[in-house]
């Protein structure tokens, strides 16, 4: 029996695994017809559209092409019209090409008869000065000479007239603004005239020390100038001994060690080595001390200890009578001052009015103008190239770079020519008025030259016949320049050229 179960079970599976079958096959064909209907509805409509497609493409072509076809007949109506306006300006050209080598033709024509007339009016022309120069008596180029002198001379005669005017117009504004600042400067600067020289004078107590200082054989005084540098005289100067030397400082050394051997009483070689050695170090000191001091009182903190040094030097350098250091300070406070009038750096102005002389120190040592030694210091011991440069242009030796320069001069020339402040030599005195006299006299025209008010004025008689007055203007001018270029003075000398004509006729 349950064999029989197991086959019905076996066959029942089997009946419905072929009943599945049969069903699923039967809906899988229904699927099959259902989407070859959609896919044939699909293709149906693709047709239907493709066909709408096609028929609005081919009209849409046509018109495309009916459009090409009329702008391609304008544009060959446009050609056409261009062609035509080619055609009719080609043969403008033409004849205008055609009317102009016509006028070619004529202008060489006309060429020619002008350069025959142009060599028949040459020949007249050469006819005519021939003749004129037969009548004048004078040549071309010498009428041509003369002219161009009688215009030189015009131009130069109506040049100098406007520089005249110019100069009179410029020196009176310029008068007026530097006499003020000038003004405001000198009042607020006031300093006392002490006069120096370059030797020292030595009392005595009595001429016996004379001989005292001499020792026996001279050997005293041999010692002291052995060991100062300096020169020793002792003459018929009653209870005075003279101390000569171009050094200033060993001169101070020789004049504190010579008083301090008087006072002490006792002088021989040993001693006097002693005490000029101890006098040395008190003087170098003071030299150290009197330079910052100088360097405090005109405001140049941050000097060199070289500069400083050279600075306390100039305490015992003397210049014209004048103390160099004490003129040092002086020209500082100017030159500040007059910077500050101007608008230019105070600082400065007053670093190189302090520094201007410093070439001074050593002058006596090195060779050159000590304006331009004073520079080299100045570069070799500060960086500020300004300052050096002021203190090299401050005499003219160097050529003005800046208005620092000006300032300079300027306090330096205020300082020196103030009354009392300096004095020179006779000699020098009569060579400067010589000079001032020699240069006037070597221009063409002066007949005679007078220097006056102590050489701060030359006047220049000149020859009225040789000399005009416009003449006399230029005259003045150049034996300015002369005499600024050749002389070195202290404030400045007035140039006066005069013209006389005297006419002189009788009554009868």
């Amino acid at each position: 029996m349950e064999q029989y179960l197991y086959i019905i079970i076996a066959l029942a599976l089997i009946l419905g695994m072929l009943v599945g079958y049969f069903i699923k096959q039967l809906v899988a064909n229904r699927e099959i017809q259902r989407t070859r209907s959609e896919a044939k509805k699909l293709l149906d409509e693709a047709v239907t559209k493709h066909n709408e497609l096609l028929r609005a493409a081919r009209e849409e072509a046509v018109k495309v092409s009916n459009a090409a076809e009329a702008e391609s007949k304008e544009r060959r109506l446009e050609i056409q019209r261009i062609e035509k306006r080619v055609n009719q300006k080609e043969e403008a050209l033409e004849r205008k090409v055609e009317g102009l080598e016509r006028r070619e033709r004529e202008l060489e024509q006309h060429k020619k008869e002008l350069e025959n007339t142009t060599a028949e009016l040459q020949g007249i022309r050469e006819k005519q000065l021939a003749k004129l120069e037969s009548i004048s008596g004078t040549s071309t180029q010498e009428a041509k000479d003369l002219l161009f002198q009688m215009l030189r001379q015009e131009v130069e005669d109506q040049a100098s007239q406007q520089v005249r005017a110019w100069e009179a117009r410029i020196k009176e504004e310029a008068d007026d603004r530097v006499q003020g600042i000038l003004a405001t400067t000198i009042q607020r600067c006031a300093t006392d005239v002490v006069s120096e020289t370059t030797i020292s004078a030595v009392p005595l107590p009595s001429d016996e020390m004379k001989g005292r200082l001499i020792g026996r054989e001279g050997r005293n005084i041999r010692a002291l100038e052995q060991a100062t540098g300096v020169d020793l005289i002792i003459d018929d100067t009653p209870e005075a001994v003279t101390v000569s030397s171009f050094d200033p400082i060993r001169r101070e050394v020789a004049r504190v060690a010579l008083g301090k051997l008087i006072l002490d009483g006792r002088i021989h070689p040993a001693r006097i080595k002693e005490i000029v050695d101890k006098t040395r170090a008190e003087v170098e000191a003071t030299v150290k001390t009197e330079g910052e001091r100088a360097a405090y009182e005109a405001g140049g903190t941050g000097l060199h200890p070289e500069l400083i040094k050279l600075l306390g030097q100039l305490r015992f350098r003397s210049s014209y009578g004048q103390n160099v250091l004490v003129h040092s300070l002086e020209v500082s406070h100017l030159a500040g001052m007059l910077a500050s009038e101007i608008g230019v750096s105070a600082r400065s102005a007053r670093k190189a009015g302090l520094l201007h002389d410093i070439g001074k120190a050593v002058d006596h040592q090195t060779e050159g103008p000590h304006a331009l030694i004073g520079a080299d210091l100045v570069k070799q011991w500060d960086k500020h190239a300004d300052v050096a440069n002021a203190v090299g242009e401050h005499h003219g030796e160097a050529p003005t770079s800046s208005i620092l320069g000006c300032v300079i001069s300027a306090a330096d020339a205020i300082s020196g020519s103030r009354p009392g402040a300096r004095r020179e030599s006779l000699e020098q005195y009569l060579k400067r008025i010589r000079d001032l006299e020699d240069i006037a006299t070597g221009f063409s025209g002066v007949d005679k030259c007078f220097a006056i008010q102590a050489g701060r004025e030359v006047r220049v008689l000149v020859k009225p016949e040789k000399v005009d007055d416009l003449t006399a203007v230029r005259l003045a001018r150049d034996i300015s320049k002369k005499i600024e270029e050749s002389l070195t003075y202290p404030g400045q000398i007035r140039v006066v050229v005069i013209r006389e004509t005297t006419a002189v006729d009788y009554a009868k």
